[in-house]
């Protein structure tokens, strides 16, 4: 899987992770024959309250798990639910260069609204991060 973790990050650190954030929020995982092949979450995108309508969504899979629409299928789902439980936009960040996640987002209606360069640093290098934003819901002003 591709994050900004720099380590292997431990069961129980993971654990802990999944339940501060399922508590208000989606956490979905594919599991095949007991692996875990992707998951796909939404975490609060600030924590003022003028944002409580907006959240950031990411997909992870396991490199085996790639190009048979399984991204798709965990994210069409998590927009669903976040749809549901009214949200109004929601923000996708994509360490760069990554095509397949940009295609992965932009299929899904996201249009691109920032880039940010050399914002993370991994491996002895620096990394650019873009963002991709879908409105769920028309604006009522």
């Amino acid at each position: 899987m591709i994050t900004f973790e720099e380590t292997s990050v431990a069961v129980a650190e993971m654990q802990s992770r999944i339940q501060d954030l399922s508590a208000a929020l989606p956490w979905l995982v594919y599991e095949e024959q007991g692996i875990i092949q992707g998951y796909a979450y939404a975490s609060m995108w600030k924590s003022r309250c003028a944002y409580q309508f907006s959240a950031e969504v990411t997909v992870y899979l396991s490199h085996k798990a790639t190009g048979n629409g399984l991204g798709t299928e965990l994210y069409q789902a998590l927009i669903e639910r976040l749809r549901g439980l009214s949200f109004h936009s929601i923000i996708g960040g994509v360490a760069l260069p990554n095509p397949a996640s940009v295609a992965l987002h932009e299929k899904l209606g996201f249009e691109k609204v920032a880039h940010f360069k050399e914002v993370g640093r991994k491996m002895n290098r620096w990394i650019d991060v873009g963002y991709w934003e879908l409105i769920l819901q028309q604006s009522e002003n």
